[in-house]
């Protein structure tokens, strides 16, 4: 991989219960699924990633800016109803690149205007539309925390980051997330 020139932005990317459940993403046999797949080829680093679930409290205090909405209780029961993957994505422009690729949030209009896209090939409805991403950076670093509470961005921008951009990277199928370079791996490659 080349190594960007720009410093890697990250954003949170979740598959939600509807693709989990998805024949290409629950035969194991198959992985990675369709949207894995097109993360890895769309040259995006996965800095963590992990199955998890959502109970309702926790649904409703991530999509809490929705509360009062018309669609607020039928999204946190969804969300809430199955497993999801949780990622951080990192790239030259994550959150702009990981929206385009998932395309529109509704569904009807993804089919239509954007088929190719993830929400256009997988999306069922609105709510049940295969993904989340961050729509800026700044909700990138909220969202991640949510999900990832252990996870130090800080610490990842001062080490981590720029020997990712450097290349000193591998990708680890078992653990499905991109890894850097110990010090002897580096001195080998």
């Amino acid at each position: 991989m080349a190594a960007p020139a720009r410093p890697l932005q990250l954003t949170l990317a979740l598959l939600k219960p509807d693709a989990v459940a998805h024949p290409l993403v629950r035969e194991r046999r198959l992985f990675p699924p369709a949207v894995h797949a097109a993360i890895l080829r769309h040259r995006f680093l996965i800095v963590r990633a992990k199955e998890l679930r959502c109970g309702a409290e926790q649904s409703r205090r991530f999509y809490r800016e929705h509360a009062g909405r018309f669609f607020y209780q039928r999204l946190v029961e969804f969300m809430a109803s199955g497993p999801m993957w949780a990622y951080i994505l990192a790239h030259e422009n994550a959150v702009p690149l990981w929206r385009s690729l998932m395309g529109p949030t509704k569904v009807f209009r993804a089919r239509h205007s954007d088929p190719d896209s993830i929400r256009g090939a997988y999306g069922l409805t609105d709510t049940r539309n295969t993904t989340h991403g961050s729509d800026s950076p700044a909700s990138a670093s909220r969202e991640i925390a949510f999900f990832f509470p252990e996870f130090d961005e800080q610490r990842w921008y001062e080490q981590d980051e720029p020997r990712l951009r450097r290349g000193q990277l591998f990708y680890s199928a078992e653990e499905r997330v991109h890894r850097v370079l110990g010090a002897q791996q580096a001195q080998v490659t």
